[in-house]
């Protein structure tokens, strides 16, 4: 880890951008990058969960990498997620990363099949050895991938001096604690679970990733500087808020990707397109609860100011 303060902060994971056919649009992923930038985020995570990284090639990732990097230019601190349910694709997306000039490249383990842990620190490696003047992050999401980051390996992984962090995004609190012990001084634990940023944070994390943070970054950003400052308790007050807006978006019938791009377009005038099938794209009857999202963040902003 050479520059460990450039991942301490706001970095929301940047959603997939489409055009109206569906397919990645290099225009508004650059609008997306700006509009983040604007906003004052320490950088963004790029190609994961929230970039649909799970129903994309490897030229779409490639692709949104590009236009976010020729819009970051240094401005911001850029991860990219480049695993894929293959080593050969991942190295390819983990040299590609490289010659772009990210900060960090970041992977979830193989999911489906359950491999033994010296088969999913071989994955990682691979990866990293395909970038190697580039720092890595060990992606710990068990509820999702079906298998969780073990200390046993952790304490393999570390063998590798790229790694560097770990973005974790298990539900329990103390599990950051515990990787942020392990790893030493100068090693980064991201909070993954944005309902619990403050926790995280409170917990040890030096900073969060989340894919609820582009479509309301002020009150993420709002959160960090209260906790910066050692105000918990209003630091809380906007978690509350958050909180309550991720579970009426996660009210909607259409996956909550397509409502947070539509609170964008209302809030923002931001056009990213919808999502990319399976994922269930919004419908009419959302529209309604949508709206009150929209509304619901705009009146915690106007809160987090007072504050």
């Amino acid at each position: 880890m050479r520059e460990p303060e450039k991942y301490c902060g706001v970095i929301p994971a940047f959603y997939a951008c489409y055009d109206d056919a569906g397919e990645v649009s290099p225009e508004r992923v650059r609008a997306l990058a700006e509009h983040l930038i604007r906003k004052g985020v320490k950088g963004v995570y790029v190609g994961g969960s929230s970039g649909e990284c799970i129903y994309q090639s490897v030229d779409d990732r490639k692709r949104t990498l590009e236009n976010v990097m020729a819009v970051a230019k240094g401005r911001i601190t850029v991860i990219a997620h480049v695993a894929c349910n293959n080593t050969r694709d991942s190295v390819e997306l983990a040299r590609h990363a490289e010659s772009l000039g990210v900060d960090a490249i970041a992977a979830i383990p193989p999911i489906y099949f359950h491999l033994p842990e010296y088969a999913i620190a071989d994955y990682w490696n691979a990866m990293s050895n395909a970038a190697p003047n580039t720092d890595f992050v060990i992606y710990n999401i068990p509820q999702l991938a079906g298998v969780a980051l073990t200390m046993s390996l952790f304490e393999e992984m570390r063998k590798n001096p790229r790694v560097a962090a770990v973005k974790n995004s298990s539900m329990p609190v103390q599990d950051i604690q515990m990787f942020k012990a392990a790893g030493g001084e100068g090693f980064v634990v991201f909070n993954g679970p944005d309902e619990q940023f403050v926790g995280g944070r409170t917990m040890g994390a030096d900073g969060g990733i989340g894919g609820t943070y582009a479509v309301m970054p002020e009150l993420f950003l709002k959160a960090d500087a209260l906790l910066r400052t050692g105000e918990v308790e209003k630091a809380c007050a906007v978690q509350y808020d958050i909180d309550a807006i991720i579970y009426a978006m996660c009210a909607c019938r259409g996956n909550l990707y397509a409502v947070m791009k539509e609170i964008l377009r209302l809030r923002e005038g931001l056009i990213l397109g919808g999502v990319r099938a399976p994922l269930p794209g919004l419908g009419p009857e959302d529209m309604p609860q949508v709206e009150k999202c929209a509304a619901m963040i705009d009146a915690a902003i106007e809160r987090a100011v007072a504050l």
